[in-house]
């Protein structure tokens, strides 16, 4: 099926084929290629120990896609194995969007950061929501344990080029814009939610909820 249809209709050369995109982007290199492996080595086990900060991907077969931050001290992400790792789940706004994703198409992607290194590290593999009493408590933090953990069967994984964190100079402070113009969460929500209420209301509602706590 064409991409091209009429919600890119005032767009010029749309990429259409893998033989449209060849003629513009060069082959990888080899080492590009053979850097993949299928589990997880010493290379991505020292990468997750020390990172704080993961973004994690999920689809259903309906089409959504959801990108999902989650951060913890270094080391939250928990290597089980060769080849699983285990993700405690902390308290959040309920959504659980990636759980309904998995529990209907359980393949994931990951990418680790380290605040100050420019590589990041990719991981894909396909996981399960667990309830697990042992592996709950190995991921206490602070004395709570999570009420879920994510197990991931890793599949494929590789560490990735550093160009993208250089050229937005994502860990020097002087290149960050400005960002007092942008909407915090609660002015967000009342805004894109069309919500009848202030800022300080729904504060006070999430923390009544207890939506807002750590952990």
């Amino acid at each position: 099926m064409s991409q091209n249809d009429e919600r890119f209709a005032d767009l010029e050369g749309v990429i259409e084929s893998e033989a449209d995109l060849a003629e513009l982007v060069a082959a990888p290199m080899p080492e590009a290629i053979a850097k993949v492996v299928d589990h997880i080595d010493d290379v991505c086990r020292a990468f997750i120990a020390k990172s704080p900060f993961c973004l994690i991907a999920s689809a259903n077969p309906d089409g959504h896609i959801d990108v999902s931050p989650k951060g913890d001290p270094p080391g939250f992400v928990r290597v089980l194995d060769d080849r699983r790792l285990a993700i405690p789940d902390r308290p959040g706004n309920r959504r659980v969007d990636t759980f309904h994703n998995l529990l209907r198409d359980p393949r994931l992607g990951m990418i680790f950061l380290i605040p100050g290194k420019t590589e990041t590290l990719r991981v894909s593999g396909e996981a399960r929501i667990v309830r697990d009493e042992t592996l709950r408590r190995s991921l206490a933090y602070k004395g709570h344990e999570p009420h879920l953990a994510v197990v991931v069967y890793v599949e494929r994984a590789f560490v990735h080029c550093p160009k993208c964190m250089i050229r937005g100079s994502i860990w020097k402070p002087e290149a960050w814009p400005a960002s007092d113009d942008v909407p915090d969460l609660r002015r967000a929500m009342i805004r894109q939610a069309k919500l009848d209420t202030t800022p300080a209301a729904l504060e006070a509602k999430a923390e009544r909820a207890g939506v807002t706590k750590l952990y």
